[in-house]
C-alpha cells in the first residue's frame, strides 16, 4: 500500500488580503512561517520516501517544512499546481466578482462550471491533478509520500475519491492552510484515511475567514 499526505500550503498573502490566488505566485505570510513550523513537527518522526510540490512559492515552502532535517530531494511537479484563474488571478474576491456575477455564482454554488477567462476550466483541473496524483502514486509503489499543494488541488481529488465525480465538488469543504489528509493508494484504487486534519495547529494560528465576498452570503442573496 502507498501512503500519500496531502499538505496545503501555510498561509500565503492571499489567503490574508482575500485575493483570488490561483496561479499568481505570492509569498507566504509571518503567520503562514509560524504555521511552518508546527507543520515540521507533525512530521518530525514520520518515514517518508519522496515529497512532491507544486511550483509556487507558498507550496515550495510548505514542502520544505515537511522535509526538515532530512536530506532528500524535493520535487517539483508543475501538475500540481492551483487552478490558474485567468483574468481573476491576484484580484480581490469582492471587486471581481461583482463585477462578474455569472463566475461568482458557478464559484459559489456549482464550482465544477467555473470556467474564468484566460484561464483553465474547473473541469480540466480536475482530470489535470488527477492524472498527476494517480502518475506519482503509480511510481512510487508500497511507499510514503508527501505532497505539498492547494486547496482547490485537494478539493478536486476529495470530489474524486469520495464522491467519485466532479459535480459534487461543492459538497468538499475547504481544507485550511497545513491542513493535513491522508490517501492510501493499493490496487489502483485510492481511499481516503483522513481530510482536513489541523490538530498539528494551536487554534490561534486558524484564522476563521470567509472565503466569499460579502456580497454573497445568504442575507444579501
Amino acid at each position: 500500500m502507498t501512503k500519500i499526505y496531502l499538505v496545503r500550503h501555510c498561509e500565503a498573502v492571499g489567503n490574508q488580503l482575500r485575493l483570488f490566488q490561483g496561479s499568481v505566485n505570492l509569498d507566504i505570510t509571518p503567520l503562514g512561517a509560524k504555521q511552518l513550523e508546527y507543520v515540521t513537527e507533525r512530521f518530525k518522526d514520520i518515514k517518508i520516501d519522496a515529497i512532491y510540490t507544486s511550483p509556487l512559492i507558498r507550496a515550495q515552502k510548505t514542502a520544505f517544512a515537511v522535509l526538515g532535517e532530512r536530506v532528500m530531494d524535493v520535487k517539483i511537479d508543475n501538475e500540481l499546481r492551483e487552478i490558474n484563474a485567468g483574468v481573476f488571478d491576484g484580484k480581490p474576491f469582492k471587486e471581481t466578482f461583482e463585477a462578474n456575477r455569472e463566475m461568482a455564482q458557478a464559484w459559489y454554488e456549482h464550482p465544477q462550471d467555473f470556467a474564468p477567462e484566460g484561464g483553465e476550466s474547473m473541469r480540466d483541473a480536475y482530470e489535470r491533478i488527477y492524472k498527476a496524483v494517480k502518475k506519482i502514486a503509480d511510481e512510487n509503489r508500497d511507499k510514503t509520500v508527501v505532497l505539498a499543494i492547494h486547496g482547490g488541488v485537494i478539493r478536486c481529488l476529495m470530489a474524486r475519491f469520495i464522491y467519485g465525480t466532479v459535480e459534487k465538488l461543492g459538497d468538499v469543504p475547504w481544507a485550511e492552510n497545513t491542513a493535513v489528509s491522508l490517501l492510501a493508494y493499493e490496487d489502483g484504487k485510492f481511499t481516503v484515511e483522513y481530510k482536513n486534519d489541523t490538530s498539528h495547529l494551536p487554534e490561534e494560528y486558524l484564522p476563521v475567514r470567509n472565503r466569499l465576498s460579502s456580497f454573497m452570503t445568504k442575507d444579501n442573496e
